[in-house]
């Protein structure tokens, strides 16, 4: 017989991967040799639907159709019928084909058991080409890396990182410059054309072409080892614009602008927020971004913060994905891989390095833990028959040390970021420019076309026209809705699709949220996974929407209906005394 040990690790609420190790258990077994092995989640590394990966990859199999809905595990009879279907991914087309092409009695177990075999054939041979294509070009194991940004920063560290260019930064230096890294930036600004009564306008959607990966290739990074700098009295930024690095700030933004581009975590009636205010606030900020923020009007001191040296790293790794990419088809595997590695990189430097430990230990074992000493702080405990894991906080991460082998550095990946809204910011308070009525991370949706100079769907960092709307409505982040004759699409943050198809949402009925605090309530059936009871439960949840002023303030007419946003003004608190 085997001992196992077992030990999985858990980051972020997601479980990254298990690791089995086995031994004899007794020395009358010492000739037995044990194994080792790790199972990998393939989500987190091709983030795609298997159907998807099936035809990226042109495995010649199709996925198929099953009856998830289906509660009846002893069912055998007719097809199961439409309803039991994902009829958000499922067409009545889809369905009716399968239904009549198949013969004979429909039984539950036997179709449960090939639908998963052939789930395993495909992602078999899906996994078994992207391996072969890594490493036949980067000489990598995909098997040691769990998470598409760990392979893509194993491909650019073997390949393309300047030798002594990018420390590990950990403990204060990246608790501060964590406070400015707040990722992209995404308001409402006008609700719909109907307030501006251009009912004969248009809203014209556009993306830019690979926003991160194009300031990645064009903009200096910080490198090297920090150094802190600190002023006993503040400092004016227009005298010090050769400063480079991540800097606290004291700043107060032009009166009268329609569209604030320096963005901070704030405390609001519903929570913590990333805001774009006007007035006064102070904060930490990547020096490329204050400066910029000095072309609109803003006045900026700084305070203290980190001078870094600076230089282009990542222009020959960005510029070798991208060519594969454009020598590939959209329908060719190698244009997906070269896209993911691409947009996946600088997320790996922005990483929380708090890996909880993970102890499996006996049941009787637990009162004996080092508990009462104060040494160990347990986040979770979960029960598996005999023995319980354990999550245990890692406190050292919070020292000032380097946390193992993580590889992080919170100064690059809140410069990318950074660097991604100064480019978005052109597109803001451009006079020149028509209306701008929503914009997100990468996108802007304006009601006339842009021009020709700024559009181009082959280039990087130029932008590209995904869609002309008759009609469109956009209610909060990530909640808006487009229509135009052929299509309409409905995207809200929290919704699945199928629940925005079970529901007959639609572009008029999301319109009654525009009457002030009017609401709507949706049903969504959501899956909930339980470790302990190693089962998952579908349920039904309540979503209530509504138009919010989390990071705007709404501005109504005098019918009480919704017709514009302004920013947030904040009013720094009084001095005490």
């Amino acid at each position: 017989m085997l001992r196992y040990k077992i030990k999985p690790i858990i980051h972020s609420g997601k479980l990254i991967s298990i690791r089995v190790k086995s031994t004899p258990l007794s020395v009358l077994n010492k000739k037995r040799d044990g194994y080792n092995f790790t199972l990998n989640d393939s989500n987190l590394l091709l983030l795609q639907s298997l159907d998807k990966l099936a035809k990226y990859f042109n495995i010649g199999r199709r996925k198929g159709i099953f009856p998830y809905f289906l509660k009846d595990i002893s069912y055998k009879g007719d097809y199961p019928k439409y309803e039991y279907f994902n009829t958000s991914k499922v067409s009545m087309e889809e369905y009716e084909s399968n239904r009549k092409s198949f013969k004979g009695i429909w039984s539950f177990k036997a179709e449960a058991i090939k639908y998963c075999m052939n789930d395993s054939m495909i992602l078999f041979l899906v996994v078994q080409k992207f391996n072969d294509f890594i490493f036949d070009n980067f000489k990598i194991n995909i098997n040691k890396y769990p998470t598409i940004p760990s392979l893509a920063f194993a491909i650019y560290r073997s390949k393309y990182m300047p030798i002594l260019t990018i420390p590990m930064i950990s403990g204060e230096i990246k608790k501060q410059i964590q406070l400015g890294y707040t990722g992209g930036s995404t308001d409402m600004f006008i609700p719909s054309l109907n307030v501006l009564s251009q009912t004969d306008k248009k809203i014209y959607a556009y993306d830019v072409n690979s926003l991160y990966p194009f300031v990645m290739s064009k903009f200096d990074m910080p490198t090297g080892n920090p150094t802190y700098l600190e002023f006993i009295i503040p400092r004016d930024l227009r005298e010090n614009l050769d400063l480079f690095g991540h800097f606290y700030c004291k700043v107060i933004a032009p009166e009268n602008l329609l569209h604030p581009i320096l963005q901070l975590h704030h405390k609001t009636h519903n929570g913590i927020r990333t805001v774009a205010p006007l007035g006064k606030f102070e904060g930490w900020f990547f020096s490329e971004e204050v400066k910029n923020a000095l072309n609109f009007g803003y006045e900026v001191e700084i305070v203290k913060g980190y001078i870094f040296e600076r230089k282009i790293i990542f222009k020959k790794f960005v510029e070798d994905m991208y060519k594969l990419r454009t020598d590939h088809p959209k329908t060719h595997p190698i244009n997906y891989i070269a896209k993911i590695i691409m947009n996946s990189l600088y997320g790996r430097f922005g990483m929380d390095d708090n890996f909880n430990k993970i102890v499996i230990i006996p049941k009787e074992d637990f009162d004996n833990y080092p508990l009462a000493k104060g040494d160990v702080e347990i986040e979770e405990v979960l029960e598996f028959d005999k023995h319980l894991l354990l999550k245990i906080i890692n406190k050292e991460v919070s020292k000032d040390i380097t946390p193992g082998d993580h590889n992080i550095n919170i100064s690059i990946a809140a410069a990318v970021t950074a660097y991604a809204r100064i480019h978005m910011s052109q597109f803001k308070n451009n006079p020149n420019l028509p209306n701008l009525y929503y914009s997100d991370t990468d996108s802007l949706y304006f009601d006339a076309p842009l021009p020709k100079k700024l559009v181009d769907d082959t280039k990087l960092g130029f932008l590209k026209l995904e869609g002309i709307w008759d009609k469109a409505l956009f209610l909060a982040p990530k909640v808006y809705a487009l229509k135009n004759n052929n299509e309409e699409i409905i995207k809200i943050k929290g919704l699945t699709k199928e629940a925005i198809k079970n529901n007959n949402i639609s572009i008029d009925a999301l319109e009654l949220l525009l009457s002030k605090d009017h609401e709507l309530a949706f049903n969504q059936k959501k899956w909930f996974k339980n470790i302990t009871a190693a089962n998952i439960q579908i349920l039904n949840q309540t979503y209530t929407l509504k138009a919010t002023d989390n990071k705007r303030e709404l501005i109504y007419c005098d019918r009480d209906i919704l017709v514009a946003t302004k920013p947030l003004i904040l009013i720094p608190p009084p001095l005490q005394h």
